[in-house]
């Protein structure tokens, strides 16, 4: 089936992924509108989309003027009346049900009644998020991996009400952007997190009862499992906020006594030790010079 694609992309939410949503779809031409309420978080990604560009061509993988070109698509404001020019939006903001609700509940009052829109949550039920709108059957759930540039699946999720025209809209999109896709229903957690969160957390109960070092568990899993990166890494690369946050809903969602969140990790939040973003989670990061 021909699906069009959007003219505009409108993002809200410009942390990690909104901000990396963001140069991908650049990057390949679109024009982006990035929304996000706070100022100081747009700077910050604009600071992160130039540094990640920047390595782009010295790895010669972009031109220097192809760089400056995906530069010059993304529009950045802090007043969500912007994305009313948008033709499809992605919500990307933080991985928690009441605000992505009060999020779509604004959307769709400022969205144009043909436009489509996604949320980018990791664990959170599609259907709840749409019911909160007049029009739940144009809303999906788009959920991309953390770098998005770099990495190449997009998991999709149908809520209840979802249409068959948003559907096709968001599969057409992820191909226009070079991902691959895997289709889930919605139910907690999805196919990715449903799986990986588990062995996060286990590796936290691991670390916790002492059975290894963090260097340890994760050389073991990266060479005794071939594993790119060892969990405890990955949760750092994730944010522990949002490893918490996806454990919390698996938990409440199913409730299996098998995804309580590990106090150990519950413990590095709170110690606001959220990983890689913060330069302090499991390990410890070097921050970017200025």
């Amino acid at each position: 089936m021909t699906t069009t694609l959007p003219r505009v992309l409108g993002i809200l939410g410009s942390g990690q992924m909104g901000g990396g949503i963001a140069q991908l779809a650049a990057m390949k031409g679109l024009d982006v509108i990035l929304c996000d309420m706070h100022k100081a978080a747009l700077e910050r990604s604009i600071a992160t989309t130039n540094r990640s560009l920047s390595k782009l061509v010295q790895k010669q993988q972009l031109t220097q003027e192809q760089a400056d070109s995906a530069s010059s698509r993304i529009r950045r404001g802090t007043d969500m009346q912007v994305l009313g020019q948008a033709d499809f939006v992605i919500e990307a903001i933080n991985e928690d049900e009441t605000s992505k609700k009060a999020a779509f509940l604004l959307l769709d009052r400022i969205v144009r009644p043909e436009a489509m829109m996604a949320s980018n949550t990791s664990s959170i039920s599609i259907t709840r998020i749409a019911a909160v709108t007049r029009q739940p059957h144009r809303i999906i759930g788009m959920h991309f991996m953390n770098p998005v540039v770099l990495m190449p699946l997009v998991e999709l999720i149908r809520g209840i009400a979802s249409s068959d025209q948003v559907y096709n809209t968001a599969q057409g999109l992820a191909d226009f952007l070079g991902k691959e896709t895997c289709i889930s229903q919605d139910r907690p957690g999805f196919i990715v997190n449903r799986v990986l969160m588990p062995m996060i957390n286990e590796a936290f109960y691991t670390l916790m009862e002492g059975v290894g070092t963090a260097e340890d568990i994760d050389r073991g899993m990266k060479l005794g499992t071939n594993q790119p990166m060892g969990p405890l890494q990955l949760a750092d690369f994730i944010g522990l906020d949002t490893c918490l946050s996806i454990m919390r809903v698996l938990h409440s969602g199913t409730g299996d006594s098998k995804y309580r969140p590990c106090p150990l990790l519950v413990q590095h939040v709170d110690a606001g030790w959220l990983g890689k973003k913060v330069y302090k989670g499991v390990f410890t990061y070097p921050q970017p010079h200025a």
